[in-house]
């Protein structure tokens, strides 16, 4: 039961996060200083969290009735075959997201920040997610 009020917690507080994000947004017409980023690094946490909390709260109302599948999902994350597949993708996908945000903050200190440059942070951590993505599943197949 407490960790369905946790994710519930955290779903609120996300929608909450996204709420007030949206509305700096809208609201404030000439940001300066700390209010040019901040809106939207509310709406970006917002987002984050209120996805956390529903697929915590989804996953656990799809194996509420069924023990039998929890106790097989417990013996799937604990594999030490998954764990060793999932380390190596995490492995490749550090490896080439220290160049693609160095080359990120190379390209951020040469220009003006501005919604372009965070745009381009939002893909470059996408690709990053892909490429680890990637990783995994061939690796899954070689293993």
């Amino acid at each position: 039961m407490r960790k369905n009020a946790m994710s519930n917690l955290m779903t609120i507080m996300g929608l909450l996060l996204l709420g007030i994000g949206l509305y700096l947004i809208k609201a404030t017409a000439d940001p300066r200083g700390v209010m040019i980023a901040l809106p939207y690094v509310c709406v970006g946490l917002g987002c984050g969290i209120f996805g956390q909390g529903m697929g915590s709260i989804i996953s656990h109302k799809a194996i509420k009735n069924s023990p039998n599948i929890e106790k097989q999902l417990e013996i799937i994350r604990n594999d030490e075959r998954n764990i060793a597949i999932g380390n190596r993708a995490k492995a490749k996908a550090y490896d080439m997201m220290i160049f693609v945000f160095g080359s990120l903050l190379l390209a951020f200190a040469l220009m003006g920040i501005d919604m372009f440059a965070v745009l381009l942070m939002a893909f470059a951590y996408l690709f990053v997610a892909g490429y680890g993505i990637y990783y995994r599943c061939k690796y899954d197949k070689e293993m």
